[in-house]
C-alpha cells in the first residue's frame, strides 16, 4: 500500500521537518510543490526531521501542474473549509492526502473544483486551526489504521524490562 502526502507551498522548516520524520516512520511518500518558504538545507527543517532525512522518499515540483502532469490517483484535500469528515473518507491504494501552506491552506480554486473531496479533521469554531505538522500525522494515522497499518510495527518493547516478567532484562 502505498500514501502520498502532497505539501503545497510549505512555509515553515519545521512543519516540514516533522512531516519528513512522519513520512519516514510511517512509509509515507512526500512530494512538496513550489514555492518553499526556506531552502531545502535549512538548519530548522534538518533539526526537525533529525536522521529520518535520509529515509524519506521525497519529490519536489515546480508548481500544482507540474505535480498533476507526473501523478495520476485518488486525491484528498485537508481544509478547515471543507464540508466532509476525513474520517468518513474511504482511502485507496496510492492516494494523496494535500495540505496548504500554514499562512492560506489551500489555494480555494482548487477546493472549489473539488468539492467532494475536501476534507475537515473537526476542531471548534472561532479557532483557526490545528499545526500543518499535526494535521498531516491525523490524515496519515487515519489512513493507516483504514489499511491495517501495513508494514508497520504494532508493538514495542521495553528497553530494560520485559513485558512478560517483572525481572531486568
Amino acid at each position: 500500500m502505498t500514501l502520498n502526502i502532497v505539501l503545497v507551498e510549505p512555509q515553515i522548516p519545521q512543519n516540514t521537518g516533522n512531516i519528513a520524520r512522519t513520512c519516514s516512520v510511517t512509509g509515507a511518500r512526500l512530494h512538496i510543490v513550489k514555492p518553499m518558504g526556506f531552502s531545502i538545507d535549512d538548519k530548522k527543517l534538518k533539526r526537525a526531521g533529525l536522521d529520518y532525512w535520509g529515509e524519506l522518499d521525497i519529490t519536489y515540483y515546480e508548481s500544482l501542474s507540474d505535480f498533476y502532469t507526473k501523478n495520476s490517483g485518488a486525491c484528498y484535500y485537508f481544509t478547515t473549509k471543507a464540508r466532509h469528515n476525513y474520517c468518513d473518507v474511504a482511502y485507496p491504494d496510492n492516494c494523496y492526502l494535500f495540505f496548504g501552506r500554514e499562512d492560506a491552506g489551500l489555494p480555494e480554486e482548487l477546493l472549489k473544483q473539488n468539492p467532494d473531496s475536501c476534507v475537515r479533521i473537526p476542531m471548534r469554531k472561532n479557532i483557526r486551526s490545528l499545526n500543518l505538522s499535526n494535521s498531516v500525522a491525523i490524515g496519515v494515522y487515519e489512513a493507516l489504521r483504514q489499511w491495517d497499518f501495513p508494514e508497520l510495527e504494532e508493538k514495542g518493547n521495553l528497553a530494560r524490562l520485559s513485558w512478560d516478567d517483572t525481572t531486568e532484562s
